[in-house]
């Protein structure tokens, strides 16, 4: 499995999962292209990610409404020179109290080719909750904390993420960790099921309120049914992010250090958003 949410996943079999025609997907495109044009012409954002493969453990505050889309693209496997994957993810964000938000992934699908990815066309993984709790401040106190939860439903399929998120704001430098377990099942009964443990760190300097440069880290192990440890993964990259009052664009590069076959070995994800 590749970074998640920060990432992807082994497809079950091609010919179980739902694809659609371009016809059929064509109001979708047309819904993220509105998003894109509106977002590009946003007046301005007050709460924005610094990342996009780790989290911070800061919350949006009470009645705060985002919408966040993120958009990843994979390519090139050691084992497969073909494979070319782009994720999108389509998400309406809520402030309920000062600590706890709540998040609601409208639809996750993406577009695929190469051998490892089965017949070339669009699929529809499904949709999400997520809900995070802040427990810590990361300015006020030694170290901000937080707690994530994610419930992922789609075809065949349904999946549960926990994270513990920790933060640290020294001046303009953020530095962020996150430690997540992944439990997975698919199948007809669900009775095919995996797991995965994964750590990420970023680290991100202001340059200006509007521009921040950073790094992120992620290192991953896989669990196939929930069996020995398959051996670790590894991404590094550089990340950028840009910022206006109410609109936000975050970019990461990730770059695969080891050499799984089974693992895309470059990745860019960008997620933009804006809230009112």
């Amino acid at each position: 499995m590749p970074p998640s949410s920060g990432g992807s996943k082994p497809f079950p079999n091609p010919r179980e999962r739902p694809s659609f025609s371009m016809r059929s997907i064509a109001p979708i495109l047309s819904l993220v292209l509105v998003i894109v044009v509106i977002v590009m012409a946003a007046p301005a954002f007050a709460g924005s990610r610094r990342f996009t493969y780790v989290y911070e453990v800061t919350t949006s505050p009470p009645g705060d409404v985002e919408i966040e889309n993120s958009i990843t693209w994979k390519t090139r496997k050691p084992d497969d020179r073909g494979f070319d994957q782009v994720d999108f993810r389509h998400e309406l964000e809520f402030g309920i109290t000062e600590k706890f938000q709540a998040a609601v992934y409208l639809a996750d699908w993406n577009y695929h080719r190469g051998m490892s990815a089965g017949e070339r066309g669009f699929s529809l993984t499904g949709s999400a909750l997520e809900l995070i709790y802040n427990l810590t401040n990361p300015v006020a106190d030694p170290i901000g904390l937080a707690v994530y939860q994610e419930f992922q439903g789609g075809y065949h399929r349904f999946e549960s993420e926990s994270k513990l998120l920790a933060q640290k704001n020294f001046g303009r430098l953020v530095v962020a960790y996150n430690a997540t377990l992944e439990a997975e099942w698919e199948g007809d009964g669900l009775e095919e099921r995996q797991g995965e443990f994964q750590e990420s760190l970023g680290l991100s300097f202001e340059v200006n309120p509007h521009l921040l440069f950073g790094a992120e880290f992620v290192h991953e192990i896989a669990f196939p049914d929930w069996s020995a440890a398959e051996s670790g993964k590894f991404f590094a990259g550089p990340n950028v992010s840009f910022r206006r009052r109410n609109y936000w664009a975050t970019v990461t590069a990730l770059a695969q250090v080891t050499r799984a076959g089974d693992e895309p070995d470059f990745q860019i994800r960008t997620i933009f958003g804006f809230s009112f």
